[in-house]
């Protein structure tokens, strides 16, 4: 079994004494959908007893069955398994679990995929409204942004809090300079049109004072010289792989895959990439051992637009293993203009929104390819200057995805102790980091930032120990 409090320190990066969870019973249900307050629904393992198959059901709430043990939370469930089913997708479950219908959904999938380059994307669209009827009907994960990680996090916080007595609690702060959220913007390559439009693409972005990452496709789409990789890194940008052919069947067979894997890590090498996204999105996080990269963009924080469905439901970095998950927070250009028919940034605005009120990271999807036409590329350039906008008031960090890839890491090495009654942040990198503090509003999680990276002083009789 997983250490029930190793999630939640690698989230917050606080002191351990923080954080002492332990299971309320040792006899465990069999997984399936239950509450843990009346916002987060969870999947996995509980010793309540209660639990559903489908997370729309009226399910029970495990958050009345706590119990305090001195200066512990008794819980029914393992908080690290819980939150590594969701940040996984172990919850998702196959529309249909019979043989013939995977040997159906394989044909059709490969059938579309070979089909594809050739199609005119009004018929594209047509079959992709059809596959995702009634998307909006989805109740878990929740659109447009899901927080339920995070917010199952914030009541573990709450809970220690209570166990242990104390009003505020410490913690490394999740992002460099006291930035209160950040922000990444992200690029997949799908046609050699698309590749043609790199250069304009980057002068758009010159102007507003933002750098993005660019995703190439190394095989059978198009084909892409060194000097044109040249001339985005001598630009500042940064060059990640995209699936291998974006054939959507990276992940339809093991044995394929590791084949493909070989391939893929090779085109890294070549390209200096440290980062990767699958195409289409499909993923199979549990082969990702295969992949020689130090980072992923794979992931959707919600998933109900996309062919493969689901979602990580955080809007934080996290580990899948030796590699670090920058989830996908905003919905793609593709999905707004052709699926929702929507050539606003309203939507954008209203996820950005929502992510920066709970600081955590806003990464985007927007392909040369769907932005060429007048239309598109007005939206676009209408993003652009909104989030030059959010730059421009100082709590956003704008950065690279191996930017975020190496703070993220840094910090899951840093440490904060308490020296001379003082809260410090110790290890390498630690000069940008902050100390933050999370306190109670009635019964909601209060985050605040110091403003340097100095000794804090803390509460000797409840903090400081």
């Amino acid at each position: 079994m997983s250490d029930p409090n190793s999630a939640f320190l690698d989230y917050y990066r606080c002191p351990e004494t923080f954080a002492d969870f332990k299971p309320l019973a040792k006899d465990f249900t069999d997984a399936g959908f239950f509450r843990f307050g009346s916002e987060n629904i969870c999947f996995g393992p509980s010793s309540s007893g209660f639990w559903s198959k489908s997370a729309s059901d009226l399910l029970h709430d495990t958050l009345q069955d706590v119990r305090f043990e001195q200066a512990a939370c008794l819980l029914p469930f393992n908080p690290t398994t819980v939150v590594e089913n969701l940040r996984r997708e172990r919850y998702v479950l196959p529309p249909s679990s019979s043989e013939k219908h995977g040997r159906w959904a394989r044909w059709v999938r490969r059938a579309y995929y070979t089909a594809r380059p050739p199609l005119p994307v009004s018929v594209r669209k047509f079959l992709q409204r059809a596959s995702l009827r009634g998307w909006d009907k989805i109740a878990f994960p929740q659109w447009p942004v899901d927080r339920t990680v995070d917010q199952i996090f914030e009541t573990l916080l709450i809970l220690t809090m209570k166990a242990k007595g104390v009003d505020r609690l410490p913690f490394i702060w999740f992002w460099p300079d006291g930035n209160s959220s950040c922000a990444i913007m992200t690029h997949d390559v799908e046609t050699a049109a698309g590749l043609k439009f790199c250069p304009a693409m980057m002068d758009l972005e010159d102007s507003c004072g933002i750098k993005s990452s660019f995703q190439i496709i190394p095989e059978k789409r198009y084909c892409v010289s060194e000097s044109e990789l040249s001339q985005f890194r001598n630009r500042g940008f940064e060059i990640n792989v995209h699936d291998l052919n974006h054939d959507g069947h990276l992940f339809s067979d093991r044995r394929e895959f590791l084949g493909r894997a070989e391939k893929i890590n090779r085109y890294a090498r070549e390209y200096g990439a440290r980062g990767f996204r699958s195409g289409a999105l499909y993923r199979n996080l549990d082969w990702y051992d295969a992949l020689d990269f130090s980072y992923d963009m794979s992931v959707p924080n919600v998933a109900q637009l996309d062919p493969q469905r689901g979602g990580c439901c955080t809007v934080f970095p996290y580990f899948i293993g030796k590699i670090l998950e920058l989830p996908l927070t905003t919905t793609q250009d593709y999905s707004l203009f052709h699926i929702l028919n929507d050539y606003s940034i309203d939507l954008w605005k209203r996820q950005i929104g929502l992510i920066r009120e709970r600081h955590g990271l806003i990464s985007f999807i927007v392909h040369p390819d769907y932005i060429i036409s007048e239309r598109a590329r007005n939206t676009y350039l209408a993003l652009l200057e909104h989030l030059s906008r959010v730059r421009a008031d100082g709590k956003t960090w704008f950065a690279l995805p191996g930017e975020v890839d190496a703070w993220w890491r840094a910090r899951a090495r840093m440490e904060l102790v308490c020296e001379d009654g003082n809260w410090v942040v110790r290890g390498r990198g630690s000069e940008r980091a902050r100390v933050g503090f999370a306190s109670l509003e009635g019964e909601r999680v209060r985050y605040t930032v110091t403003p340097a990276q100095e000794p804090v002083q803390g509460n000797p009789a409840s903090e400081c120990r």
